[in-house]
């Protein structure tokens, strides 16, 4: 990074190599239409060659993008904010505080790591749904991006000196990585839990068209290939069918598989202490590669989610209830986990959360008037279907097996509702309200209870019948809100009081004894 002149920084630009990555970038989008043409001598106007036409096309038109975005780019880190200028027609200047500052994470793909640069995300709990967005610098030398995060997560309070932060950057690394408590790292039997989905088929079915339109371009007839080699006459359709969804079943699970492995090999989760600050820290990826540090100041909870159909496995999923990161992101930064055994996650989350995890307390189970009012609207999930078909059955307009056949899905709706009431359980343990909650995933979450700032106690008209509340402990962080669905009305206010410490406790109103005549 360029020098910093005290007290008036110098803006800076992203690294020139990035010029040199997409003209690389472009010439080897233009390859495969290149080969078509001269060695393998396809006809420049056949319309096979459209799918390396997009190829060639997409490529040239990011990297022209990309060198222009990186002309028309310059940033420079201050005492108290952090600049960026970008824009072509439209300049833009943004500006983030130092001391807002809650994420700076590091990426590569393929292309980066082989030239020796990275994209460093900074994030300061931006809203996606305000249409904010985390600033992003594409991209930084290797070491820069290393300098730059370790300056920007040392930044306690906006006093502190950006000469001084600069000058303490080595030492700081030191420390930091000597200070790292290893608390994850991959495991290969974690693959298993990855292969299987319905991901699967929808992956096999992309890779299969893409190869398809591939080889098409060339000359090849991969279709005609197949229909030589299996006599599929012989087969039948129903064969055809079953020998076709198994074989992409599987070329789609080991695809499954070996993306986990490209995503997440070498993963390590780590907790890296950096003067006073703690971040919890993901690495991954074999190719392109993923660094996260979480601030743990910041971080207000745990939740540990058992998806319905892969239970009997034992897999969960797990993630940090933390401000600063988005929850919708696709790469899943509050994810600490990759999907693996629940021990696993269990024993982490006892790591992280010392002697007294929360997640490991026994729950109150919640009243059987719950498992009713689930009953009830599994039923009308049920019945509702055909009582709707009865009529045009009785008209003649649908066929009149139609409305018994649709009864078939009341089995299936009192199963769920009865599996839904099994994962039903609240406590508070210690300074965390615990819920647990959901039918396709079975999520225990254990909220920080000083971290609340709304609690709501609502009733529809068939819980007041029954006696039920459901109980919403809300936070800026996660989800936003955490539900204890269907306790005891009776329970409810305590519950809500309990999860935020006096935040209603001058609104309630003490118990009244009976009056002894």
């Amino acid at each position: 990074m360029n020098a910093v002149t005290e007290g008036h920084p110098e803006w800076q630009r992203l690294s020139a190599r990035v010029v040199w990555v997409d003209v690389v970038v472009s010439i080897l989008s233009l390859l495969p239409g290149a080969i078509a043409i001269c060695v393998v001598g396809l006809d420049p106007s056949s319309g096979v060659l459209w799918p390396l036409a997009f190829i060639a096309v997409v490529g040239v038109v990011g990297a022209v993008g990309d060198i222009l975005r990186w002309a028309f780019t310059s940033f420079r880190i201050t005492d108290h904010d952090i600049e960026r200028r970008t824009g072509l027609f439209v300049r833009r200047h943004r500006a983030i505080r130092r001391e807002r500052v809650r994420s700076v994470d590091t990426a590569a793909k393929l292309r980066h790591r082989l030239s020796g640069l990275r994209v460093v995300t900074i994030g300061a709990g931006q809203q996606t749904g305000a249409g904010e967005s985390a600033l992003v610098l594409d991209a930084l030398s290797a070491a820069d991006a290393e300098r730059l995060q370790q300056r920007l997560l040392a930044t306690r309070s906006p006093s502190a000196g950006s000469d001084a932060a600069v000058a303490a950057e080595p030492e700081e690394t030191g420390q930091a990585e000597a200070a790292a408590k290893v608390l994850a790292t991959f495991q290969p039997s974690w693959v298993w839990y990855n292969m299987f989905s319905i991901w699967a088929y929808l992956m096999a079915a992309g890779l299969l068209w893409g190869a398809y339109w591939l080889v098409s371009s060339f000359g090849v007839d991969p279709v005609g290939i197949i229909a030589r080699v299996v006599d599929w006459e012989a087969i039948g359709w129903p064969g055809a069918v079953l020998i076709g969804l198994v074989a992409v079943g599987v070329f789609g699970a080991i695809s499954m598989g070996v993306k986990f492995v490209l995503d997440y090999g070498r993963f390590e989760l780590s907790r890296v202490r950096s003067g006073d600050a703690a971040y919890l820290r993901t690495r991954r990826g074999l190719l392109s590669t993923r660094e996260v540090n979480r601030d743990e100041a910041r971080v207000r909870g745990m939740s540990i989610g058992e998806p319905l159909l892969w239970r009997w496995m034992g897999m969960a999923d797990t993630n940090l209830i933390t401000t600063g990161l988005n929850v919708w992101d696709p790469a899943a930064p509050s994810a600490i986990l990759p999907r693996g055994p629940v021990r696993v996650a269990r024993r982490v989350a006892g790591d992280i959360f010392g002697d007294h995890d929360p997640l490991a307390a026994p729950l109150t189970s919640h009243p059987p008037a719950a498992l009713r009012r689930r009953l009830w609207w599994a039923t009308a999930i049920g019945v509702t279907p055909a009582l709707a078909l009865t009529l045009p059955a009785l008209h003649g307009a649908v066929p009149g097996w139609l409305p018994w056949a649709t009864l078939g899905i009341l089995p299936f709706a009192l199963a769920g509702a009865w599996i839904a009431n099994r994962a039903l359980g609240h406590t508070v343990a210690g300074p965390y309200v615990v819920v647990r909650a959901g039918l396709l995933s079975r999520t225990t979450s254990a909220l920080r209870r000083d971290a609340v700032s709304t609690v709501a106690v609502r009733q529809s008209v068939l819980q007041r019948r029954l006696g039920l509340s459901t109980v919403s402990a809300m936070t800026a962080a996660g989800w936003w809100a955490y539900e204890a669905a269907d306790v005891r009305a009776s329970d409810a206010v305590a519950l809500a009081a309990a999860s935020a410490p006096g935040l209603i406790d001058e609104f309630m109103v003490p118990r009244t004894p009976p009056h002894q005549g």
